[in-house]
């Protein structure tokens, strides 16, 4: 197999982000860019997750209200049936 090169015009802060979190897994990007292709090839698609991965208000709102529920040192539940216990359900 004969290997080639790529070149990827990015700006430098993505560049230095993406650096540093793929140095943090014991990647280089180059090691990162590798696998993008590989998968791409592998499953036949672009493999990228493109939703939003910000939480939308309603959530927030419950990550709000679960953190002030264990700030307050109030029980947690294993399971649904037992949060339904717990209130007489």
């Amino acid at each position: 197999m004969t290997a080639s090169s790529v070149t990827i015009r990015v700006d430098s802060e993505t560049k230095k982000e993406a650096a540093r979190i793929a140095g943090y897994l014991g990647f280089g990007l180059s090691s990162v860019t590798r696998a993008f292709y590989k998968q791409t090839v592998c499953e036949h698609r672009i493999p990228l997750d493109l939703s939003d991965s910000q939480p939308n208000a309603e959530s927030l709102a419950s990550i709000k209200e679960a953190d002030r529920i264990i700030a307050e040192g109030r029980p947690g539940y294993g399971s649904a049936c037992e949060m339904f216990a717990s209130m007489g359900l």
